[in-house]
């Protein structure tokens, strides 16, 4: 169609053949050459944001890697490495059996000694069996019923400290009591 519109413009030779109105050359020029400038303007855009664009990307893998180093020295199967409240939970109970742990040592006497020893035995044993759910934990990926068990074998030598003190206290008030009655 565009064809025969073309061949009807030279068959009626209807041209355009009109001179331009004054100053339309200075006005054509003036808008060639501020459209010249922002094309010039957005090349220095461009020039300015590709060093940009380069540094914001070294970040990015600067973060990604140190991220991962640092998730790195966090054992995956550690209960720490499951959540943050997880971690949380691991730093209080370590705490509480640490603070437990050097209660029995400050209250170890010749007359406890026993005691003590066969309860630090019991507390290498479940240490021994938070090892294993540690590697069950790793395999497992971070199953619920091994994050409790975690958390429960962290009660159970809490418990289990917390039971020999309270039996060193007795052994030591029966010990004072029963040399009372003889006085």
């Amino acid at each position: 169609m565009e064809d025969k519109k073309l061949e009807e413009l030279f068959e009626d030779q209807n041209f355009d053949i009109k001179e331009p109105h004054t100053g339309h050359r200075d006005r054509f020029m003036e808008k060639l050459e501020a459209e010249r400038k922002d094309h010039k303007s957005g090349v220095k855009i461009k020039k300015l944001w590709a060093p940009l664009v380069s540094v914001a990307a070294l970040l990015a893998i600067a973060f990604m890697l140190f991220g991962t180093y640092f998730s790195e020295n966090q054992k995956p199967g550690e209960l720490a490495g499951v959540s943050p409240q997880m971690k949380k939970t691991e730093q209080f109970y370590t705490k509480m059996i640490k603070t437990e742990l050097a209660n029995l040592k400050a209250k170890e006497s010749p007359a406890t000694q026993k005691i003590v020893k066969d309860a630090l035995n019991q507390l290498q044993k479940l240490e021994s069996d938070y090892s294993k759910l540690e590697q069950d934990l790793r395999k497992s990926g971070k199953d619920k019923r091994v994050i409790y068990a975690m958390i429960s074998n962290f009660q159970q030598r809490i418990d289990l400290l917390e039971k020999v003190l309270k039996q060193i206290e007795e052994t030591k008030t029966l010990k004072t009591t029963g040399n009372e009655n003889y006085i």
